[in-house]
């Protein structure tokens, strides 16, 4: 990667003898003073939270004399095209974000583009960190002994908190002759429900499979479920091989449910916007979506009448987990000339008042952990799983592209019929072993 060269400012100082004479000689240590920040530029791709942005960026300038220039560039594809290309040619804007996997975010971190942000994070005993929910930081964080290569460290501010739940629509409960205040808790009742669907002739669950990394998201709950953090990251680690029994039975449940009538006609091929649609028409008995819907679907049919509830549970052995901690997150570019003013911006945007006020006018969870208590009533289901959540970028290891891909995408092929989880856990683990060896070369 080219190496970017800071310009340094150099100022030209002309002293008149007389001057020298009246006031005596200047000392060697003096600077010009500091040229004022009047503006920073934001980048974000968050097209539902953008009039809220706007609204702070005026509270903001407003308390501190410094305009916020949010610039908007969506869908997240593009804009992450966009942050790509402006490391590269040296023009990131002063805060930023980086989406994707944590080798991603390590990346940008190695390349000395991303602020470290501990030393503000600590300071006056840790008083900005303690403001935000653990599980929100974690994403943020590289901890000792990472296998990323990186100082750890805190290198990114986050702003909220997703939790990826199970909705379900509490007139199709009532149409099926279920309880619409007790929805499943267990994979005998779940699959139960998805016979009573599939004899009615309506359709299960919805989400947005086509877009594959939401099937990963619900794998990886019953994995944690079934076999439990430890043997889930030592497979990752290519201890524990994905033909394995317990992932065997990963693999089977996704079986189980397309043979009960759990999930919808083509659930495979389905982006996660049409299935938000389906959801909020009624056309959907369940839907797999995040906490950000909950925005949605008002927008969609504000009397849709729904229920979240935990991803059924396939095993006592461990706990239930949900996909979430990770939400929304900023970075300060550390070649940024304006790193101190970005990190004052950042921290006034996290503190309560802000968090509220973001969480009331777009529907996300606040990762101020004193903002929950003024969260939206609608919220309330999914902040109660922010405690079982879990995520890769917590995990400290990272499973290779290719991996998840045949991972995923056997995962559609289970569905459809074309192999079977044990062909699957099969083509996995070669190509887990394949990347391996490349890599120990």
């Amino acid at each position: 990667m080219r190496r970017i060269k800071t310009a340094g400012l150099t100022a030209a100082v002309f002293l008149l003898p007389t001057f020298l004479i009246l006031f005596g000689c200047v000392k060697k240590d003096s600077q010009p003073p500091k040229k004022a920040v009047s503006s920073l530029i934001v980048w974000h791709w968050m097209t539902d939270r953008e009039q809220s942005f706007l609204e702070l960026a005026k509270r903001y300038e407003q308390a501190a004399g410094v305009r916020i220039n949010f610039e908007l560039y969506a869908p997240s594809e593009a804009y992450s095209q966009k942050v790509r290309a402006a490391a590269q040619g040296a023009t990131l804007p002063d805060v930023f974000s980086v989406l994707g996997e944590k080798r991603d975010f390590s990346a940008f971190v190695k390349a000395g583009y991303i602020r470290d942000l501990t030393p503000y994070m600590e300071e006056n005993n840790n008083s900005w960190k303690n403001e935000f929910s653990p599980k929100a930081l974690a994403v943020n964080e590289f901890a000792e002994g990472n296998n990323y290569g990186i100082k750890p460290g805190i290198y990114g501010v986050p702003i909220d908190i997703t939790t990826i739940m199970m909705l379900y629509n509490r007139d199709l409960f009532v149409e099926l002759g279920l309880n619409p205040n007790r929805p499943p808790r267990t994979w005998e009742e779940f699959i139960n429900i998805g016979k009573k669907i599939k004899e009615s002739k309506k359709q299960g669950l919805v989400s947005g499979w086509g877009e594959i990394w939401m099937i990963d998201c619900l794998a990886n709950n019953f994995a944690f479920n079934l076999m439990g953090k430890d043997k889930v990251l030592a497979t990752i680690r290519g201890e524990v091989s994905y033909t394995d029994p317990d992932w065997i039975r990963v693999f089977t449940l996704f079986k189980e449910m397309q043979d009960s009538g759990l999930l919808y006609n083509g659930l495979v091929s389905m982006v996660n916007k049409t299935a938000e649609q389906l959801f909020s028409n009624g056309r959907a008995v369940f839907a797999f979506n995040g906490s950000w819907g909950v925005n949605v679907y008002r927008g969609m049919n504000p009397d849709l009448k729904y229920g979240v509830m935990f991803p059924p549970k396939v095993s006592d052995k461990f706990p239930v987990s949900v996909w979430g901690g990770a939400g929304s997150s900023f970075m300060v570019s550390d070649k940024s000339p304006n790193k101190e003013e970005a990190i004052k911006f950042l921290k006034w945007l996290t503190e309560k008042e802000q968090q509220v006020y973001l969480a009331q006018q777009t529907k996300n969870l606040p990762a101020n952990k004193e903002a929950i208590s003024a969260i939206p009533a609608e919220l309330a289901d999914f902040s109660q799983a922010i405690e079982y959540a879990t995520h890769p970028r917590v995990w400290g290891v990272g499973e290779f592209p290719q991996v998840i891909e045949a991972f995923d995408k056997g995962i559609q092929s289970i569905i459809i019929g074309e192999k079977t989880p044990e062909a699957t856990a099969a083509e996995v683990q070669k190509i887990k072993e394949r990347e391996l060896a490349k890599k120990r070369r």
